[in-house]
């Protein structure tokens, strides 16, 4: 059975070299943008600030009038507003917060380092040094472009756009943003034992489908629009015309269940047979979902992932979101860190293995344990609950120890 199985690491390698052009773009105001990739360079047309101007509320002079007993206020500097008054030695203009540095000026004392006598300002110090290291020469001036340089690149293509960027957007006077489309994922779930949310049970042989569902919001949550099919039936027909459908709306098709080798595992053969796809490929030497099958048509990939609720979660991670950040044309890849293992666990097989795990961070570092994790079968969807990371075993791991470093995937 193996002998048309690839690794992990083949089937990985395939997913990295596909050449996928992200989807059109559209404009949106910059709030809406949160969490859309960017499809421009933001690039500063001028320096930010374009002046020297004030870190906060004080006195605007000379460096070299530090050492003076007291300085004339000769006039004030409200913010928003520029002053035609410069400062001379033995001068100062009183000065807030955002400021332009009046002319003649290179430093500012703060409001709490002087004491007002009439019209004058007495610096707090015995000395002339004690007053330097109070207010050392250029204190509280923001120089011209502290903040950013004019033409540089201050957010590159293809990040995603959290409120940072979208402040230093709106710094930029940018109230437009060009952001790529979200790909569309058509996502079902095949089973003649299988019901949808709110169907009613009539035998008990029927369980109830929670993968169409998580699939959707695991694929909303990294950023896809979700075409959700809901559950079909293990009928050829059904399963084609479901599929055929998908392709027309959809950049990514999801299925689970149907690929493995029974009877009415369908979906595989509908892929190659009916609809023609290039089979990237069929069967992964992985744990769990090694059933999975990895298609492409045209523009658009198909990918049949296996039944259970765990190895469809895991199999979606794993093979779906590397699709969906190439779509997007996002700079991002699967979380993947290290880790130290809290205790000793056996390698089950000689496969690349994913194990739900507890994960901790502290210190600086990640740790992971298996307490509390239920053992059995792929399809414990429960394990997934919780700050949860897999743990990666690969191929040619073997059994690991307490303390024994790790790589884990955080979704």
């Amino acid at each position: 059975m193996h002998k048309k199985f690839i690794s992990y690491n083949q089937s990985i390698e395939i997913l990295k070299n596909l050449n996928i052009n992200p989807s059109s773009t559209e404009q949106l105001f910059i709030s809406d943008g949160l969490n859309r990739v960017l499809a421009q360079d933001i690039v500063a047309f001028e320096n930010s600030p374009a002046f020297e101007t004030s870190a906060m509320d004080g006195y605007a002079v000379k460096s070299e009038d530090l050492s003076l007993d007291k300085i004339k206020i000769i006039d004030k500097n409200p913010a928003g507003s520029v002053t035609k008054s410069e400062v001379t030695n033995g001068t100062c203009i009183k000065t807030f917060t955002g400021s332009l540095m009046p002319k003649g000026s290179d430093t500012l004392i703060p409001i709490e380092n002087v004491t007002v006598e009439d019209d004058f300002i007495i610096i707090h110090g015995e000395t002339p040094q004690e007053r330097g290291q109070i207010v050392p020469n250029g204190f509280s001036v923001r120089e011209v472009g502290e903040n950013y340089k004019q033409n540089e690149i201050l957010i590159t293509k293809g990040t995603i756009i959290d409120f940072a960027a979208i402040g230093v957007m709106a710094s930029l006077n940018i109230s437009n943003v060009e952001v790529y489309v979200k790909p569309t994922v058509a996502i079902a779930s095949t089973g003649s034992e299988i019901l949808d949310l709110g169907q009613e049970q009539t035998n008990d042989a029927q369980i109830r489908s929670s993968n169409h569902i998580t699939l959707q919001a695991c694929a909303t949550k990294y950023g896809a629009d979700v075409n959700q099919m809901g559950v079909v039936k293990d009928d050829r027909q059904s399963i084609l015309n479901l599929l055929q459908n998908a392709l027309k709306t959809s950049d990514i098709v999801v299925t689970t269940g149907g690929v493995s080798v029974g009877d009415y595992d369908f979906v595989k053969d509908i892929i190659k047979d009916e609809l023609g796809c290039e089979v990237l490929f069929q069967g992964v030497l992985i744990k769990p979902g090694q059933h999975i099958i990895f298609a492409q048509k045209g523009n658009k990939f198909i990918v049949g992932l296996p039944g259970f609720a765990y190895s469809s979660t895991v199999t979606f991670l794993l093979y779906i979101l590397p699709l969906i950040f190439k779509f997007k044309g996002a700079n991002e890849s699967l979380n993947i860190k290290d880790a130290t293992i809290s205790h000793d666990f056996p390698k089950k097989a000689k496969k690349t293995i994913f194990t739900a795990s507890n994960l901790e961070y502290r210190d600086g570092q990640y740790f992971i344990n298996m307490d509390d994790k239920r053992q059995g079968t792929s399809a414990i969807l429960t394990n997934m609950l919780g700050n949860i990371a897999l743990l990666i075993q690969d191929e040619e791991s073997s059994d690991l120890k307490a303390n024994d470093k790790v790589k884990i995937l955080i979704p």
